[in-house]
């Protein structure tokens, strides 16, 4: 074993503990699992995003709507001449 020191913002280290400690787990444990997560998948585990999780639902939400329901083009120019009507 070995030990790994951080540094971070108090105010993102309490509410992190509060959140982890939600889920039964301890700061140690989640970054064990981060670290892990990171091997295993050779990368980052998630998707870094800054969009807020609600926000990011609702746009999910449109997007698989409109691939649904929406109109598809063979044709860029036909495609933009649309938009253009829309914006007018």
């Amino acid at each position: 074993m070995t030990t790994l020191n951080i540094r971070i913002e108090e105010k993102t280290k309490k509410e992190a503990t509060k959140t982890l400690a939600a889920l039964g787990l301890d700061m140690s444990s989640a970054v064990k699992m981060f670290l892990n997560q990171v091997v295993i998948e050779q990368g980052i585990p998630f998707k870094p995003s800054r969009t807020p999780r609600e926000i990011r639902e609702e746009w999910d939400k449109e997007v698989a709507w409109a691939l649904k329901h929406g109109k598809s083009y063979t044709d860029v120019s036909k495609m933009f001449e649309d938009i253009m009507k829309e914006t007018d």
